[in-house]
């Protein structure tokens, strides 16, 4: 397994381009799924998940193909046939976001056969949300060994329309209902829906393909439902979360750095929060902010919101920030309930963290030193590499394939800022192939 090994005290200086979000990207390659045209998908992260969601779509038949530039990585799509519409353990097993398949398959095929998803086990993310929505537009779903196993009744032909209220908000529910819904006959009304740019982006995907969708990006989302949608080309977002991180990173070094390429709009909570800890952040037109840190941090509050509230991606790497402030901080996780699994390895690193209940406190400034330290989920990851950026000698961190999910070339655009940190192991990503064409 891949190891980093990283030797603190460097402030980062300089200028990180954000890559694509990997959180928008993954939901608009399953909507490829619901046209027989080509899907062209710019901005697209190399990270492993976005491999895992290409080895999925090519294993029912897609033709899946990757080109890159200079800044426009690019997937082509093309799921004219579907030859087998199964998501197959054995792929999906490391990847949450298999349960965004079901929605799509069942709207163009009727049928569809989904392993229940896998990914970080950070806590309880209940499907039955999407099983419950599907049902009411006419899906028969069942669980077995592991799969769900949904068909329309043939009677029926296709989904309908149906007005679904969902019980807490759900980003992959609102996003795999929204898919399924731009298939169904007649008109779907979805209430206390998820608002993160993660779904308008979905949403603006599907407009460009034919949906006819209102609403998206607030509580409450209008589709009518079409006979088919064709082709199209889309640019995916920034990626929020990854941004976020290295604004975390320039403060907590005390550096001066650039993050760009980004939405600064899709930033306002933790921007907010790092002015509150003391940095000076600069917003520097649409695509750019910068962060400043030469004065000691603060200690501050956060809890964990859905959009537009203080992500839940961002508390572990805020948490790390929260170890170099002073005086005495809180963070609470109201999103999942476990999603502390990197407290334990910033205490060996040195930091002073005490859990109850969802409420970490944490006692700042600590001097953190080197120690071997182990990932436990993606997010975790990117806090123990903060934290590591400022410990005293040298920070082995294990299991770093968790965080090749969802960052892209991380160590490599730490290294270009100050940092020092090589990575031990086989290299992530591999060059550039063509995945499969048919």
């Amino acid at each position: 397994m891949d190891k980093f090994v990283i030797n603190g005290g460097n402030p980062l200086v300089g200028e990180i381009r954000i890559s694509g979000a990997k959180n928008s990207a993954l939901p608009c390659m399953a909507a490829a799924i619901l046209t027989e045209d080509e899907i062209t998908l710019e901005n697209i992260p190399q990270v492993r998940d976005i491999e895992t969601e290409r080895r999925l779509l090519s294993s029912m038949g897609a033709g899946v193909e990757l080109r890159q530039g200079e800044g426009k990585d690019q997937t082509t799509i093309c799921c004219r046939i579907l030859s087998d519409p199964v998501a197959r353990y054995e792929i999906v097993k490391t990847m949450r976001a298999s349960s965004l398949v079901l929605g799509p398959l069942i709207a163009r095929t009727g049928a569809a056969r989904v392993a229940m998803p896998g990914g970080c086990a950070i806590g309880g993310r209940p499907i039955d949300l999407h099983i419950k929505g599907l049902e009411k537009m006419g899906a028969e779903i069942v669980q077995e060994h592991g799969y769900l196993e949904a068909r329309v009744d043939a009677r029926i032909g296709r989904l309908r329309g149906a007005h679904i209220v969902f019980d807490k908000i759900t980003v992959t529910g609102t996003e795999d209902l929204l898919m399924a819904a731009v298939l169904a006959e007649g008109e779907t009304l979805m209430e206390n829906c998820a608002r993160e740019p993660e779904v308008t982006d979905l949403a603006a995907l599907l407009t460009a393909m034919g949906a006819k969708i209102e609403g998206a990006g607030t509580a409450t989302i209008r589709i009518r439902g079409v006979a088919g949608l064709h082709g199209a080309r889309y640019r995916i977002n920034p990626d929020r979360i990854e941004a976020g991180t290295f604004l975390i990173a320039g403060a907590i070094t005390g550096g001066d750095l650039t993050v760009s390429n980004c939405n600064p709009a899709h930033l306002g909570a933790v921007i907010a929060k790092l002015q509150e800890a003391g940095a000076r952040v600069d917003i520097g037109g649409s695509d750019s902010v910068r962060v400043c840190a030469a004065d000691p941090l603060r200690a501050t509050e956060i809890s964990t919101e859905e959009y537009p509230g203080f992500p839940t991606d961002m508390q572990a790497q805020y948490m790390a920030l929260t170890t170099q402030a002073e005086g005495v901080s809180q963070v609470r996780e109201n999103i999942f309930e476990n999603r502390f699994m990197h407290v334990q390895e910033l205490v060996r690193m040195g930091a002073n963290i005490k859990v109850e209940g969802n409420t970490a406190t944490v006692r700042g400034p600590a001097r953190l030193s080197s120690a071997a330290v182990m990932c436990s989920d993606l997010r975790a990851s990117a806090s123990l590499v903060l934290a590591a950026l400022v410990a005293e000698g040298e920070t082995i961190i294990d299991r770093v394939y968790h965080m090749d999910r969802g960052y892209e070339r991380f160590e490599e655009k730490l290294s270009a800022v100050g940092a020092e940190i090589r990575r031990m192991g086989n290299v992530f990503p591999p060059k550039p192939e063509k995945i499969l064409a048919r």
